[in-house]
């Protein structure tokens, strides 16, 4: 999507004013209490031209650089005041899983990488919405495995990074080599650890909130009103969104407000609201 679409799209929907069916519209970036990440956000939109070029730069550069670009992008929060709701977009590891997945994606399918020159081309557009375009494909991949049961991602992790270290590439043998701590069986705590911490849900919060921008969808951190079910009426929260590969969110995992765990929703059993502060309590 060109960048001038997105803007208008963004203008037609400004953020916290939308109010309707989940199925319409779109949340990039939940308003919220968190001043510390609006003020994050506010600075990434005001870069200079350079700074811009520089970051897409560093988005087109996959692996690690398009990991570093996402974790910078959509930087961490927590839940609001009330609603249960922990950490989101968190997780010491997440630029590591990131970095993993799309090794693992260059490994099994090196055709949804695109070309070093499809990539530089898109780089030195200071877009970074023309990179997403271009890695679209790559990034939709990379969150359906996020779905995969984790003992299977790592068997598969453990096969990619197996061929990824004897690569013709040195760099993407120094990718393997650095990545292999994470999934090696002489560390065999490391991934139940990454597990137990929610990096793995972090990082698929990332890619939540970056494949909303191509398509209507709201974002991790999304306040909305369960509007069917047996918790008709209730608040909650967007915790993750559920992907086919083509389209907008075919469901969400929501947490009602004062509920312990998350429920699955359909789109138009949700109604995204609008956002009313509401003050954080000091602990």
């Amino acid at each position: 999507m060109p960048y001038s679409v997105a803007r208008r799209l963004l203008d037609a929907f400004p953020e916290g004013a939308f109010e309707g069916p989940a199925s319409q519209g779109r949340t990039i970036y939940p308003p919220s209490t968190d001043g510390h990440r609006r003020m994050l956000i506010a600075r990434r939109a005001g870069r200079t031209v350079e700074q811009r070029i520089h970051d897409t730069r560093v988005a087109a550069d996959v692996p690690w650089g398009r990991a570093r670009h996402l974790v910078e992008r959509f930087p961490p929060t927590r839940g609001e005041s009330g609603s249960g709701v922990g950490a989101l977009y968190h997780g010491e590891a997440r630029l590591d899983v990131l970095a993993l997945i799309y090794t693992m994606i260059a490994e099994q399918a090196r055709s949804l990488v695109p070309s070093l020159r499809e990539l530089a081309w898109a780089a030195e557009l200071g877009q970074e919405t023309a990179v997403d375009i271009v890695c679209s494909l790559l990034d939709r991949t990379a969150r359906l495995m996020l779905d995969q049961d984790l003992s299977v991602l790592r068997e598969q992790a453990t096969t990619a990074l197996a061929a990824a270290r004897v690569s013709p590439h040195p760099a993407a043998r120094d990718h393997a080599e650095r990545l292999s701590a994470m999934v090696t069986p002489h560390i065999p705590r490391r991934w139940e650890r990454l597990r137990l911490d929610g990096v793995f849900d972090g990082a698929g919060q990332i890619l939540d909130a970056l494949l909303v921008m191509a398509e209507d969808g709201h974002a991790p951190g999304t306040r909305v009103r369960i509007a069917a079910g047996p918790h008709t009426g209730a608040t909650a929260t967007i915790i993750s969104a559920a992907w086919e590969p083509t389209g907008p969110p075919r469901a969400y995992a929501v947490r009602p407000d004062g509920v312990a765990s998350t429920i699955a929703a359909d789109p138009d059993d949700l109604v995204v609201l609008a956002f009313r502060a509401q003050p954080r309590q000091e602990i």
